[in-house]
């Protein structure tokens, strides 16, 4: 077959026979290919590289800060502005020591502020590319021309043959050929985290998931123990690990709520802000009947350009955000991209994996049956504290000494160890045998102190074609009293007459008890009958049904230690012992935790690589599912078409046994359902579906770099209650976001309607300059609005169902609200204005007739303080909230009041700022105007009460 000719990737080699393969790679397993295939292959598969799409570069990121709809005013602004200031330097227009141009450099500063800050935040620069890059390995053995050979795995072409040994990372995708007691970790690949035993001889169905292809390995993924031959069936982008890269390459990352919400809010102000500029020109034009005053209405128009837009309002909503992730992270989520932290507020679906974030990613022994008993054992993790009940009640092994008995056989047919480091329990090895160590130490067995007693002298190591391991000590007496004569552990003395060694079965239930003949009773044996061989059976079956994973345990006394490699006849004629079941279990936390979310309607799903009935117990058993509903398995699901899962996909909580591919199905169908979704992931499969979720959630303990760099968040502690506790806090981020923008948007409304009431009205000139207005929007709204955005969370917060995320952003009354205020904030300074000009231009006045102004600009800034104090609360009056449950509101309204009357008080800032001194009558007056605003919202408050409406 020539290499124009072969398969491009269709094949699904674990269907097909070892021959088969070789044949349609045409490849040979004993010399490999020749240096000619080599060739060929190369220049049409191409090197075995992950392959790289280009993205935006930084300079279209910066460009891009510049298209905001806003900022492009803002420029437009600064433009005109620095327009007009040559024409006046050019007519010689400039006031003694006045500055020129001051107002074009400050609104381009901070048109220049905002882009780099927005800059910062999406610069951040993809790497889970460079990370799934990484897993792949620098060289790797094969054999070519029928010489063993090293080569960069970059050469590696299908139908290279490769060989594998423990602690190697696989290079490419392959059909075993051959394999000795090969164990493979693909945890990083499917989810599962027990390495799996591969076997060359098998073929397998086409519809064989992913993780149960036992005769296939991935690239990327570890050789723990064993070695192997492998056909490479695909390399590149072709691999899983390739198909994943692309994936992740084309998933294109959507604009968050917020993001939506202030594209939204800028369309909106900016085109009010050109009406109202066009209403205003026009109304100067027919009022001085033609463009006389064309450069004063100009100025005008700047100055409602520059209030309407809320300059500060990125830089506060980007320190709310930062506030909002260091909360987060004393609660153990890392949040990596900032709007993340709002977008969890919008959340109505967490899909959630199950091991290590809804389970402790530790085995622990949950029942076991001996004598046709079967107890219940409790306890958390890898402690070696609880119980053993029957029927509800506590046992003592002295009632049940079978219980001693199994658990001896725990502790010596194993090769874990069990300790305690800084307070936790822990385990060195295995975790299956980890849970068999906490159940002996339970029954009070500790390995140490029965390795004396039983030395280990011989073994029969596991393998998966045996499907059980077995262990022969030497049977060692014990002191038994003052006397030191010698004798036999009670626990094991029913196990033997005058045998000097015993070997300790456990393995596959159904294969040891076929070898089982006799049976353990209290401390004594007896024959095994059909009947008792048909219960143990249906209880192993009771047991798996439940999700359990099961093992058999069994012994055999023995008069010499037997030969290597007599296995096959040696575990004959077994006693057996009993049933162990195990799960790797709930975490206690999570219970609570998913009770909260369907109090704040968010539904959680379980997507996991695990079989089917430990999905359904684990989530029954903490209430993601009831008894009875369905379970989709990936095998199913691939079945299904687009428009059938979408179907299916809000009435499924657990999907089992799933592949990469399924996931980002899952997250994509219920995206299309309208659904908001958070996704949880650690391995390599879980990268493309963590980055198409509105919120990719990886774990920082077990997670790979890849699922970390294709995240919006690390949960630091693996905990599903950690994900519950930052949509909380998204919650509360979106209400304070929503309650500045209150605050901000009504005070701009009403300086935009007082500017533009100025000429109108008659009065000469503008009301505040451009540089006074930046002042209020940056200062005066801007440190209010920060101390605002800390205020802590509403008693009901995760009582309600979430928010739309496509709620417009006046929504809710929000837009009517910043409506009203600002007409009573316009209605209030015009009021003012009118008063303070006929004060200032009255015949006697002593002050500078344009004081007015100064009036005019200090009243706005002063009774936006009111504003800060009431809108503290939407419901409850001033005096009912506790002032110094957000201390940051008062300490910036005290510290905004000082920093404004400086302003007017302070010679060089008057000066800069162009304002006026103001007498004690004139400030009195201002402040007292001021009041009015903080009464009638405070008002407004008692009103709805009143009528029985809740407020915005």
């Amino acid at each position: 077959m020539s290499a124009n000719s072969l398969p491009e990737g269709a094949a699904v080699w674990h269907s097909l026979e070892v021959d088969k393969a070789l044949d349609l790679l045409d490849s040979n397993a004993d010399s490999g290919l020749t240096p000619q295939e080599i060739q060929q292959r190369l220049q049409k598969y191409g090197p075995n590289e992950l392959e790289e799409t280009a993205g935006r570069s930084a300079w279209e990121i910066l460009l891009d800060q510049f298209k905001n709809i806003m900022l492009l005013m803002l420029i437009g602004v600064a433009l005109i502005s620095g327009f007009l200031d040559v024409m006046r330097l050019q007519s010689g227009g400039l006031k003694p020591g006045e500055v020129p141009f001051k107002d074009t450099i400050a609104i381009l500063a901070i048109v220049i502020l905002n882009g780099i800050l927005g800059y910062v935040q999406e610069s951040r620069a993809e790497k889970a590319l460079a990370a799934l890059k990484k897993m792949t390995s620098p060289l790797v053995r094969v054999l070519r021309d029928a010489r063993l050979v090293e080569i960069a795995a970059k050469e590696l072409v299908p139908g290279d043959v490769m060989l594998l040994e423990a602690g190697m990372q696989i290079a490419a995708d392959g059909r075993l050929l051959e394999q000795s007691n090969l164990q493979v970790r693909e945890s990083a690949l499917t989810g599962e985290a027990e390495a799996v035993n591969k076997q060359a001889s098998l073929k397998l169905p086409e519809e064989t998931s992913l993780g149960d292809r036992l005769n296939v390995v991935f690239q990327g993924t570890e050789v723990v123990q064993g070695r192997g031959k492998v056909l490479v069936t695909n390399t590149g982008m072709t691999t899983e690990l390739g198909k994943i890269a692309a994936m992740l390459q084309a998933v294109e990352s959507e604009p968050t709520p917020l993001q939506q919400r202030m594209t939204q809010l800028g369309n909106v102000l900016v085109t009010g802000s050109l009406i109202l500029v066009a209403i205003v020109v026009a109304g100067g034009v027919i009022k001085d009947g033609g463009f006389k005053n064309i450069q004063e209405l100009l100025e005008v128009s700047l100055s409602m350009a520059v209030a309407v837009v809320p300059e500060g309002l990125p830089a506060v909503i980007t320190v709310t955000l930062a506030l909002g992730t260091q909360r987060m992270v004393r609660q153990n989520a890392l949040i990596r991209k900032l709007p993340a932290v709002e977008t969890l507020g919008s959340v109505t679906t967490i899909c959630s994996d199950k091991t290590g974030t809804l389970t402790q990613n530790k085995m622990v022994v949950q029942s076991i049956s001996t004598n046709n008993k079967t107890f219940r054992v409790t306890g958390e993790g890898y402690a070696p504290t609880g119980d053993f009940q029957l029927n509800g009640q506590k046992i003592s092994q002295e009632e049940s000494p079978e219980i001693s008995a199994l658990s001896v056989a725990c502790a010596v047919c194993n090769d874990s160890v069990l300790q305690k480091e800084q307070g936790e329990w822990a385990i060195l090895g295995d975790p299956t045998e980890g849970a068999l160590l906490t159940l002996a130490g339970k029954a009070g067995i500790e390995k140490d102190q029965w390795n004396s007693k039983l030395p280990r002298v011989a073994e029969f190591p596991f393998s998966s074609e045996r499907k059980r391991m077995s262990v022969i000590a030497k049977v060692e007496g014990i002191a038994t009293g003052e006397a030191s004569s010698r004798g036999i552990d009670p626990a094991i003395a029913g196990f033997l007459q005058s045998e000097p060694y015993l070997m300790f079965t456990k393995g596959s239930p159904e294969l040891t008890l076929a070898r089982s003949t006799q049976i353990h009773l209290g401390n004594d044996t007896g024959t095994l009958t059909e009947e008792q061989r048909q219960q143990i059976l249906a209880e192993n079956d009771l047991m798996a049904s439940k999700g359990l994973r099961v093992l058999g345990f069994a012994y055999k006394p023995l008069v010499e230690i037997p030969p290597e490699g007599s296995d096959e006849a040696s575990e004959q004629d077994l006693v057996w012992l009993g049933l162990v079941g195990m799960l790797d279990a709930p975490r206690p936390e999570v219970r609570a935790a998913v009770q909260e979310c369907r109090e704040a309607g968010i539904r959680p799903v379980m997507i996991t690589g695990d079989h089917q009935l430990t999905a359904r117990a684990i989530a029954t058993d903490l209430g993601i599912a009831q008894e009875g509903d369905r379970v989709l398995t990936g095998q199913e699901l691939q079945r299904m078409t687009d428009q059938e899962l979408e179907q299916n996909v809000d009435l499924v909580s657990i999907y089992a046994r799933v592949s990469p591919e399924h996931k980002l199905r899952i997250v994509q169908a219920l995206q299309r359902r309208g659904r908001f979704v958070a996704m949880t992931g650690d391995g390599v499969n879980d990268a493309p579906a963590l980055k198409q979720a509105d919120i990719g959630i990886a774990m920082g303990i077990t997670g790979t770099d890849v699922s970390k760099e294709a995240s919006d968040m690390v949960l630091l502690d693996d905990n599903f209650a950690t994900i519950v506790s930052a949509t909380k806090e998204g919650r509360v981020v979106y209400t304070n976001i929503r309650r500045f923008i209150k605050y901000i948007l009504g005070s701009n409304i009403g300086e935009v309607l007082t500017i533009a009431a100025a000429p109108l009205i008659g009065l000469g000139g503008v009301p505040l300059t451009p540089l006074q207005i930046l002042w209020m929007n940056l200062v005066t709204d801007g440190l209010p609005a920060l101390a605002l955005a800390v205020e802590p969370p509403e008693p009901d917060v995760m009582q309600r169902p979430p928010f739309s995320p496509r709620e417009s952003i006046f929504a809710r009354g929000l837009g009517s609200y910043m409506i009203r205020i600002g007409i009573i904030f316009a209605i209030i300074s015009i009021a003012l204005m009118w008063w303070a000009y006929q004060h200032t231009h009255a015949a006697g006045y002593q002050g500078d007739p344009e004081t007015w102004k100064t009036m005019v600009f200090t009243t706005l800034c002063i009774a936006q303080m009111g504003h800060a104090i009431a809108i503290r609360s939407n419901n409850r009056l001033t005096i009912e909230t506790n002032p110094f449950s957000n201390i940051f509101v008062l300490a910036a309204v005290v510290v905004t009041t000082i920093l404004q009357l400086m302003l007017v008080y302070v010679p060089p800032l008057r000066d800069f700022f162009g304002t006026h001194y103001l007498n004690m009558q004139e400030l009195g007056v201002c402040i007292g105007f001021s009041a009015l605003m903080f009464v009638w919202i405070e008002v407004e408050k008692i009103f709805l009460r009143i009528m029985g409406k809740k407020a915005v």
